[in-house]
């Protein structure tokens, strides 16, 4: 199985993408346990964020197995997590490295 997107911790909402995702595509993400289908409802570029279940507006975003952010609206399943539907928590700290997903 080739998969689009990781899912880095058992108790994240999200999973990053390791490729560009499209609205309507249906892909394979690798769960810590095993693995889960997620269809795309949005456009989510290489190395952003999809949500893996409907979060609710207030919701805390999990990644990493960490909070890193608040949902500002509810974001259904599939959707691009990202600055226009959240608010951030925590410090770039990907920025003090040079990049990276």
């Amino acid at each position: 199985m080739i998969f689009q997107a990781l899912q880095l911790h058992k108790d994240d909402n999200v999973a990053t993408m390791i490729v560009e995702g499209e609205a309507g595509q249906v892909i394979a993400v690798k769960t810590p346990e095993d693995s889960l289908s997620l269809a795309l409802v949005s456009r989510v570029p290489y190395c952003h964020k999809a949500a893996l279940h409907p979060i609710e507006a207030g919701e805390i975003i999990v990644k990493y197995g960490k909070p890193i952010g608040r949902a500002t609206k509810a974001i259904p399943a599939g959707a691009h997590v990202h600055v226009a539907n959240i608010e951030g928590m925590r410090g770039r700290g990907d920025l003090a490295r040079g990049g990276g997903c």
